[in-house]
């Protein structure tokens, strides 16, 4: 037993509360060892959830491997774009003035060789569904791109209809215009107009003579879907009973378009479930609008 016996007047011993330096040089060392020890048991721990998430989303990044990675690669190694590259393939396989073949030959492209955003066969058949019941003789599309969508649309026109479509990347409008061209369509029956959508649109009546669209199809940027029916609204493109189809409304999305068509009374809107153009296993949908006019 120890007794500390204090005298009145006499001064308290301090006490240090700081820590030597052969207690500090202990501790630096002892942290990376305490770190060590730690680091693989919380890896441990999170790798059943990591084999989950890959497992659960290995279309995803199979789906990223082919449309970024390898398209990145290849672009630099070969000095080319992968549209440009698809389009060599086109000369070299698809025959001449025969729209339906240039549209096999692109999927096998795709299939195959290189993963481009475009409808594909899949939800190509809700397109030529849609065209088949409505007949349309003026039709728009927004983002021809490498102009398979175009001569889809074009393969499916009734005599004497007309097709505008409109693509915001030069380059890309460069690559469509010889597919379209390719495919034997004259500037009579598909007219191409390349600049950015918001800016085309306010004059397509004044500069390029559509009066209203019977059928439009979008397949550009989905952030912009909303804005550009908007646009079509406001500037009185839509004809009376006019039908939107909308790519892709699932995959990667267009909630705030699906949200206004449902909610807005102006379109009776439906979803058609399908996959991801060349990809099964992702799940997809194309949205059709009937536009009744009313508010």
């Amino acid at each position: 037993m120890l007794l500390i016996v204090y005298t009145k007047g006499a001064e308290l011993p301090k006490i240090s509360t700081k820590l030597t330096k052969s207690t500090q040089q202990l501790c630096k060392k002892a942290q990376p060892r305490l770190l060590v020890m730690v680091s693989p048991a919380i890896a441990l721990a999170f790798l059943p959830f990591i084999v989950t998430l890959l497992i659960r989303y290995r279309h995803y990044l199979v789906l990223l491997y082919r449309a970024v990675l390898v398209a990145w690669l290849r672009d630099r190694l070969t000095g080319t774009s992968r549209e440009q590259r698809a389009f060599q393939y086109l000369l070299a396989h698809a025959i001449p003035g025969d729209p339906h073949h240039i549209l096999q030959t692109f999927d096998q492209w795709c299939y195959h060789c290189e993963h481009l955003s475009c409808v594909g066969p899949d939800k190509g058949r809700i397109v030529e569904r849609v065209l088949l019941e409505r007949a349309p003789l003026r039709v728009l599309e927004l983002g021809t791109y490498c102009g398979y969508g175009t001569v889809l649309l074009a393969q499916g026109l009734p005599p004497g209809a007309r097709l505008y479509t409109i693509e915001g990347d030069p380059r890309h409008a460069a690559v469509a215009e010889k597919v379209i061209r390719l495919a034997g369509f004259s500037e009579q029956t598909v007219e191409l107009i390349v600049g950015p959508s918001e800016e085309v649109i306010p004059r397509l009546r004044e500069k390029h003579g559509l009066v209203n669209a019977n059928l439009v199809f979008m397949d550009h940027w989905k952030r912009c879907y909303l804005r550009d029916l908007r646009l079509l609204e406001s500037h009185q493109l839509l004809a009376e009973g006019a039908t939107i189809l909308a790519d892709n409304v699932l995959f990667p999305g267009a909630p705030h378009f699906l949200q206004y068509a449902k909610t807005c009374g102006k379109y009776h809107c439906k979803v058609h479930r399908a996959s991801l153009e060349y990809f099964r296993a992702i799940p997809d949908g194309i949205a059709e609008l009937r536009y009744t006019g009313t508010h």
